[in-house]
Order: structure tokens, then C-alpha cells, then sequence
């Protein structure tokens, strides 16, 4: 029973341990080594060099997977002016870098944390709006893979700020980009369904819904992942 109660404890110590590691400046070129191989190793970032997952969600918006510094270069190169960080944590060497890079080229790095595996935040939404609307453009938003929170965040974008209908919008969250809607990370499109369901089917705006109905508890509670999609993108993926 012990045991129990300590390994949450545990998790969180070990999690404040990387934090504590990786929120700093890269120390020195053994410091920065150290950094790369966080990234790509620990990170996986090995293979978000070879495919980054990157796709145009409008003119002025793009959604990616952790990028590299030299893909930073590349979308400095293409105008971008800020990068909103959707993951949190900040207990990875690809934080450190990334970090680092969009310092130095003058880069507008924010946070925006949402989660993948549990009911979107009612505030935290609501924030969104007003998110969306003072960032400097042209803007990347990017999570670990680019797959779910990277789409939900850019149907939302397109929802608040676009003005695009729900439909349109959760064709972010979809198989090509390397979403499941059947994992864990299903419960972002159960959000959208159940909008159309308690929401649009009675004539309520988006907005509306999620101020005065939407419940995290009670989607939460209905929503069950399938028990393969999710062995896949947790055990085989190992997504965030």
C-alpha cells in the first residue's frame, strides 16, 4: 500500500530532477553534446530529423513535431516569427536547444500547454481566443509529434480565429498527420463530437457551449479508448 502512495511521489521527483537539468542555458560544448543526445535519443527526436511532420494549416500558420535547431533555421528562413511550444515540461535537452536557437535569432517562443490524454481544460480554452488573436504571425505551434495536440490547437485556431465550422476544423485531428481517434488521444475528437451533439445540434455557437455546458468530468467518464490503438501510440510510439 506504501508503495502505491510513493510512486506518484517518485514520478514527480524524477520529473522536477529533468526540469531542474534542462531549464538553463546549454552549458558549453560538452553541455550542448549532452543536449543533442537528450534530444535525439531520450526525445526521439532521431526521427523528427528525417520526417517533422510539418504541414500548412493557413497562410500564416504552420503545425510541426519538436523541431531541431536547424529546422528552426529553416522556418526562420520562411518568415516565421513565433514558435508556441504546446507540450510543458520543459525536461527535455530539445527544450534547451530550442530555446537557445530562437533567442539567438530573434524568435518569439511561447507556452501554450494542453493535454493529449485527458478532457481539454474549459479555461484553458477560453483563453485560446484572445491567444490566437495577439500572437505575432507567421506562427508554428508544435508538440512532441505534431499529431494531437499540434491538431487540436489548430482547429482550434481555425474554429476562434478563422471562423471555420467545426467539420472543417477536426480534419486536423486525422490519421495522415499520425492521429488515432481510437487511442487516449481519441477523447480530443470526443470534445468535437460532443459539441455537435449538446452544442451545434441545438443552435449554440462554439463559444457559447464551452462557457455554459461543456463538462471535462463528464466527457472524461464516456469516453473509452480501443485497447490496440492505444497499445500502438503509447507502448509502440511512446507519444506524450
Amino acid at each position: 500500500m506504501l508503495n502505491r502512495f510513493r510512486r506518484p511521489a517518485v514520478r514527480r521527483a524524477r520529473r522536477m530532477a529533468r526540469i531542474a537539468r534542462w531549464d538553463k542555458p546549454v552549458q558549453g560544448p560538452f553541455g550542448r553534446l549532452a543536449a543533442w543526445i537528450n534530444m535525439l535519443l531520450v526525445d526521439h527526436g532521431v526521427f523528427r530529423l528525417v520526417y517533422l511532420n510539418k504541414h500548412q494549416v493557413t497562410d500564416r500558420l504552420w503545425r510541426t513535431a519538436q523541431p531541431a535547431p536547424h529546422q528552426i533555421e529553416a522556418l526562420k528562413r520562411k518568415g516565421v516569427r513565433t514558435i508556441v511550444n504546446l507540450r510543458g515540461g520543459r525536461e527535455h535537452g530539445s527544450w534547451q536547444l530550442q530555446k537557445e536557437t530562437c533567442e539567438r535569432l530573434g524568435i518569439n517562443l511561447v507556452e501554450f500547454v494542453i493535454r493529449s490524454r485527458g478532457a481539454p481544460d474549459r479555461k484553458t480554452l477560453l483563453k485560446a481566443k484572445d491567444f490566437f488573436e495577439n500572437m505575432e504571425y507567421p506562427a508554428v505551434m508544435h508538440c512532441k509529434s505534431g499529431a494531437d495536440r499540434a491538431g487540436f490547437m489548430a482547429a482550434l485556431y481555425l474554429i476562434l480565429h478563422e471562423g471555420r465550422s467545426v467539420d472543417e476544423a477536426q480534419r486536423q485531428l486525422h490519421m495522415r498527420y499520425g492521429h488515432f481517434r481510437f487511442s487516449k488521444t481519441g477523447i480530443l475528437d470526443a470534445f468535437f463530437d460532443a459539441y455537435r451533439r449538446d452544442g451545434e445540434a441545438k443552435g449554440m455557437p462554439f463559444l457559447t457551449w464551452l462557457e455554459t455546458v461543456y463538462d471535462a468530468k463528464t466527457l472524461e467518464r464516456e469516453f473509452r479508448p480501443g485497447f490496440w490503438s492505444n497499445f500502438l501510440v503509447d507502448r509502440i510510439m511512446r507519444r506524450e
